[in-house]
Parts: structure tokens; C-alpha cells; sequence
């Protein structure tokens, strides 16, 4: 079971954003992350890849404790943040290669990736010349440049248009066939399309962690469902 979360509960000041969540993700499953803004989905994406220090609880990823061994844990996990930070001044190749060589991974990769996320046309390019929805596919190419066992995706097709959303959809779909993908979206369609498992987040807690037709249930609508249990 390569992520187990056990108790973890997170909090800023006085505020809870995360109270006693315990999660066990499997192999191979692409899981939608649900909740309102402010719910605590960034906040559990950050706490998993070690962006954030765990107050309380622990989280077991593929066997280890990822404080205990954080750089071993975050060589097995892809990020792209809802905010995707990255160097605009970079030319796209070179910025992939720079990740590259952070994970000592061979150039010949760096060509992979970029085709796989379809920005071959404008590899020549400045990040900081690309549109929003390009940028997002270089995020997503830094994500899984290192082909992580575990990719964790904040509102992945943020800025992208129709086309661009099926296609990054595909990526996707392919990457989880073989690794495990968190998923954080607002958009329903983009869960039905892509995920068999939901957990939905509300105030910091876990309102709802199951398969998609039982989130779906007696409603006509997954924006229904997620309406009536977070009202």
C-alpha cells in the first residue's frame, strides 16, 4: 500500500485545517480530492510531499515514515501546485533539464516528457512566453519528469482549454495505470472522467471516502451530491 495517512491533523494558529484524517491509498488508483475552497485539500497535498510540517499523526509512504526519510519520500512523489511555480526566464528545455539533473535522470527523458504533455511546438520557448494553459503542461511535465510512484495534481487543468483538458485527461488517465494519482479538482466532469475513487474534505474533515457511484448514489449529479454534503 504505498500511502497510508494515520491522524494527521494540521493546524494554523488557532485554526484546524486538518483533524484527525486517516487515508490508505492503493496502487495504480486515480483518486478525485474534493471539498470548497478552504476545505484543507492543499493544505493534506502540501503535508503529503513534506511542503508542510505535520503537527500530529504520521504519514507512511511506501513502507517509510516521510519525515523520517524525506529526500528518499520526495524522490518518489510528483507535485504540480494549483499556484505552478516556475522560472519564467527559463527556456522550457532548459528548465526540464534542470529538473532532470536535480533527479540525476538522463537527458533522453527530458525529450520523452515534453512530447508526452504536448509542448514539442513550443519547447523553444520562454516559460514566461507561454500560454497559461502551457505553463500548466510544463508544471505537469516537472511532476512526472522522474516517473513518480505517486503524482499529486492541484487543480491540473486550471487554464486550459477544452481540447487541452482532454488531452492533459489522457496523460493522466495513462499515468495511472501504473502509479497513483491524487487528484484535487473543482470539476466534476474532470472526476467522472478520470477517477473511481472519491474523498471528499470539508473544515478539515473527512466527509466522504469512497467509489464514485457510491458518492454519486440516489443523486442525479456528482455537483449534487458534493452540494448536499457540504451544506
Amino acid at each position: 500500500m504505498p500511502l497510508q495517512i494515520h491522524n494527521l491533523t494540521k493546524q494554523f494558529g488557532e485554526q484546524t485545517a486538518l483533524n484527525n484524517i486517516n487515508i490508505s491509498i492503493e496502487n495504480n488508483e486515480i483518486i478525485g480530492l474534493l471539498g470548497p475552497n478552504g476545505a484543507g485539500k492543499s493544505t493534506l497535498m502540501k503535508s503529503i510531499v513534506g511542503a508542510l510540517k505535520i503537527d500530529e499523526g504520521e504519514i507512511i509512504f511506501n513502507g517509510q515514515n516521510i519525515t523520517d526519510h524525506e529526500i528518499a519520500s520526495k524522490k518518489k512523489i510528483g507535485f504540480l501546485p494549483e499556484n505552478n511555480p516556475l522560472y519564467l526566464e527559463m527556456y522550457i528545455k532548459e528548465y526540464l533539464m534542470f529538473v532532470a539533473n536535480i533527479h540525476k535522470i538522463p537527458e533522453s527523458r527530458v525529450d520523452e516528457v515534453i512530447e508526452l504533455v504536448g509542448i514539442t511546438p513550443e519547447k523553444s520557448k520562454k516559460i514566461g512566453q507561454l500560454s497559461k494553459g502551457y505553463k500548466q503542461r510544463v508544471g505537469l511535465a516537472q511532476a512526472i519528469i522522474h516517473q513518480p510512484d505517486l503524482l499529486i495534481l492541484d487543480e491540473p487543468t486550471n487554464g486550459l482549454d477544452p481540447n487541452q483538458i482532454i488531452e492533459i485527461r489522457n496523460v493522466v488517465k495513462e499515468i495511472g495505470r501504473q502509479k497513483t494519482v491524487l487528484l484535487s479538482t473543482h470539476i466534476m466532469q474532470e472526476v467522472e472522467a478520470l477517477c473511481s475513487r472519491v474523498i471528499l474534505i470539508h473544515k478539515g474533515n473527512i466527509l466522504q471516502d469512497c467509489p464514485i457511484g457510491e458518492f454519486k448514489g440516489k443523486f442525479e449529479s456528482l455537483e449534487e451530491a458534493f452540494a448536499s454534503y457540504t451544506a
